[in-house]
């Protein structure tokens, strides 16, 4: 049965690389990086007196080693060429025993140009070129309001475009400009106020005073909705940053990083330093597994946190706990950035006091952050037998009228919210329910180098949906959940009447018709609905566009008959639109193509 292990093993070269074990069904599950892929697949296993696993390894990778059934590999120039491939895989492939860490975030900076002649601040989440520019941040939070609490009390310039009109505007005239483009005020002067600006990024409660100041004053003039948008602004910018009494004596700049794995979930905490400073900081739940690993999950939150389109990375990275890659991390973060770049645990002084405060607030996090509510999901794992609780679930449904305005939603769930900035909209083209399934899901599978799968897919269909997303899934080598929710069919036919027929929900294992109290039904009806939703929002808008458009060909004399078999023919209005005169004349006739290119 280990045939085809012992052979990979006795053919693998002292080489850098990735490598991947996968099951009897080609499945990927786990992948790993490798400096020397020979010495490292052999750490795996005894080959004594026959060939099984390393005993000496944990219970995760035991389980991994049992259930695998042949291994693959990649051959790479280098040990940091293989660490980026190896994250890159493991968020696009999310193997059934590598952790993956969902904090995809790409945190916004400050940054001001100070090649310009009266600069000013500007949000960026990418490097800006330029040689004099300056970062501040990163604010994982509310960085949108400190931008525009910097331009409430301080008069720059307010907009790119006001140095251009050469003349004083309306910013002028309320007194939150000094009109640089008249020349009322020098470079000197505006440097100054610009200094001012500068130190107050990095010591907040500057701006604190100076808004709690303008929201007695507008309160006191009886404006009260103003002063009430200051008051929401004050507990924004407090909330920026982890208080602490600690006061480095240096100026140094450093990101401090703990992560702690809790009993149901897992915590990652992220402190940013500047000038001595804790400036700003952040947190991302996790769901805890017997997967977990504290080195993958450093390594993983580091290579995510600082991609190549990151605008800065400060020498100094301190972490809580030591992991295996530190060395080889730091100098592909230092090949990166082009600058040198220390990830290291301090053991003592101030900069381990940084580390205490992000641990203890990691553990806060843990112990408060439990929600009730969430167990639904535990709830939902058991009942459905997944192979992980859904963390994160898509959803999916398609909508249209008689073949009219064809388009497909998912909508995301994660950790008891919607993700609505996650959700996405498809235009298809297939006319019938089960090639829109396809063409949607096959779109969403192409999305995975840049979007992370799920844990689990719920499609609004049948087992034979369920079947179609299995199919795709298994040509990706992912292991991803999937279940499908469906009306029951009442002499053939599916009645959607409230209280006549019940859901049915398709599972790989089985089939369920829940109580309508049960909440975990009530848990699957609410993402299909949600799905529902968006996607039947998204139909009647375009709708209504291709409504428009059909008008507008009715007052060019073509009647509908003639609008329905055009549309039949190219799919869209568009596509009509495109469409060259021979073309329009094969599908209707010359008379039409003339009123249409003509």
């Amino acid at each position: 049965m280990r045939d085809k292990i012992l052979k990979t093993l006795r053919e693998a070269p002292n080489q850098a690389g990735i490598y991947k074990y996968l099951d009897e069904n080609g499945k990927v599950l786990y992948i790993g990086k490798a400096k020397s892929l020979n010495k490292r697949l052999k750490s795996y296993w005894r080959f004594k007196p026959q060939l099984s696993p390393n005993p000496n390894l944990n219970r995760r990778i035991l389980k991994m080693l049992e259930e695998s059934d042949t291994i693959e590999y990649i051959l790479l120039e280098s040990e940091t060429d293989a660490l980026i491939l190896e994250n890159s895989l493991i968020k696009q492939l999310h193997p059934k025993y590598n952790i993956l860490l969902r904090d995809d975030k790409t945190y916004p900076y400050i940054y001001i140009d100070e090649n310009e002649e009266f600069p000013r601040f500007e949000l960026t989440r990418k490097v800006v070129n330029g040689k004099r520019v300056l970062y501040y941040g990163p604010f994982p939070n509310g960085a949108k309001v400190l931008l525009n609490t910097l331009y409430e009390l301080f008069p720059l310039v307010q907009k790119k475009s006001c140095l251009k009109e050469k003349k004083a505007c309306l910013f002028y005239q309320i007194e939150k400009c000094l009109a640089p483009c008249e020349g009322r005020v020098t470079k000197e002067e505006y440097a100054d106020i610009l200094s001012h600006a500068k130190e107050s990024i990095n010591k907040p409660n500057i701006l604190i005073e100076k808004l709690q100041k303008k929201m007695i004053d507008l309160a006191t003039k009886e404006r009260f909705e103003e002063a009430g948008t200051l008051r929401d602004n004050i507990e924004t910018i407090k909330r920026l940053t982890i208080t602490s009494t600690l006061d480095l004596v240096s100026n140094e700049d450093a990101d401090i990083f703990a992560i702690l794995n809790g009993v149901s979930k897992g915590v990652v905490v992220k402190l940013f330093m500047r000038s001595g400073k804790i400036i700003s900081s952040s947190f991302s739940i996790f769901r805890s597994s017997e997967t977990f690993n504290t080195n993958e999950a450093y390594r993983q939150t580091l290579l995510t946190f600082y991609s190549e389109t990151s605008p800065q990375v400060p020498k100094n990275i301190l972490i809580a706990h030591e992991f295996e890659e530190q060395e080889s991390l730091s100098t592909l973060l230092t090949q990166r950035f082009s600058k040198k770049v220390t990830i290291k645990q301090p053991k003592r002084g101030s900069k381990r006091k940084l580390i205490e405060i992000a641990l203890d607030n990691a553990k806060e996090i843990l112990q408060n952050n439990h929600k009730e509510e969430e167990q639904i999901e535990y709830d939902v794992a058991e009942l459905f037998e997944l192979n992980t609780p859904p963390f994160r679930v898509e959803s999916f449904d398609n909508s249209h009228m008689m073949g009219v305005a064809t388009v497909g939603a998912m909508v995301v769930w994660s950790q008891g919210k919607w993700i609505k900035k996650d959700y996405r909209r498809y235009k298809l083209k297939a006319k019938d329910e089960y090639g829109q399934m396809r063409e949607m899901l096959e779109r969403r599978v192409q999305g995975f180098t840049t979007d992370s799968p799920p844990d689990l897919w719920i499609l609004d269909g049948g087992e034979t949906l369920r079947r179609l997303a299995v199919e795709i899934l298994k040509k990706t080598q992912l292991h991803i959940d999937v279940i499908a929710i469906a009306k029951e069919k009442v002499d053939t036919k599916t009645h959607r009447a409230k209280g006549w027929a019940k859901d049915i929900i398709y599972t790989e294992e089985s089939v369920y018709k829940l109580l309508p109290t049960d909440k975990r039904l009530q848990w699957v009806q609410r993402q299909r609905d949600e799905a529902h939703r968006f996607a039947l929002l998204y139909h009647q808008n375009s709708k209504r566009r291709e409504d428009r458009k059909e008008k507008l060909l009715e007052k060019k004399g073509i009647g509908s008959a003639t609008i329905k078999k055009l549309i039949h023919y190219f799919g869209t209005f568009q596509a009509i639109e495109n469409a060259t005169y021979n073309e329009i004349s094969v599908a209707s006739s010359e008379k039409i193509a003339r009123i249409l290119k003509t």
